[in-house]
C-alpha cells in the first residue's frame, strides 16, 4: 500500500508550517510560498490542499500583508490521521471501494485476503491517529 502524494505532501506542509510559526506567545502566519520553497511542493498545488485543510478546521488564514496560515489548535493536538483525511486521502488498503458492500472480485465477491487488508488499513489508522503533528515535528516518530 502507498500514501498517495496529496496525504504526503499534507503532512509535510502542516510540519513545516507547525516548525517555522514561532513560539506560542508569538505565533506568527506563515506563507504558503515560503512552505512551497521549502518543501519543494508546487505553490498552486498547496493552495488546494490548505483550501481543503481550512474547510477541515485544522487551519485558518489570515489575510494582508504578513499574512498566510496558522494551525487551528496546538500541534499536539492535531493528529496526522485528520489531516489525511482532511485532504480526501482514504487509509484503506483494500482494493474495494471504501463503504461499498461489494467485493473486488468480477463476481463481486470479497476475495479471500480482503479481511486481512482491511485490518491493515485500520491499524494504519490507529498508528496515525496516535501520532500527533508535534510528535513529527519534534522527531519523536
Amino acid at each position: 500500500m502507498r500514501l498517495s502524494t496529496k496525504g504526503r505532501y499534507a503532512v509535510m506542509a502542516m510540519a513545516d508550517l507547525a516548525g517555522h510559526a514561532g513560539e506560542a506567545a508569538e505565533i506568527k502566519p506563515v506563507a504558503l510560498a515560503d512552505i512551497a520553497e521549502r518543501q519543494e511542493i508546487s505553490l498552486s498545488y498547496l493552495e488546494q490542499l490548505f483550501a481543503k485543510l481550512r474547510r477541515g478546521g485544522l487551519v485558518t488564514s489570515v489575510r494582508g500583508p504578513g499574512g498566510g496560515y496558522r494551525l487551528s489548535r496546538p500541534s499536539g493536538e492535531l493528529r496526522i490521521a485528520d489531516i489525511i483525511l482532511a485532504v480526501d486521502e482514504p487509509i484503506a488498503a483494500t482494493r474495494c471501494k471504501t463503504g461499498s458492500t461489494k467485493g473486488c472480485t468480477k463476481t463481486g465477491a470479497r476475495c479471500v485476503t480482503h479481511d486481512l487488508w482491511e485490518e491493515l488499513g485500520q491499524q494504519i489508522h490507529v498508528f496515525l491517529s496516535s501520532v500527533s503533528l508535534a510528535d513529527v515535528v519534534e522527531r519523536r516518530v
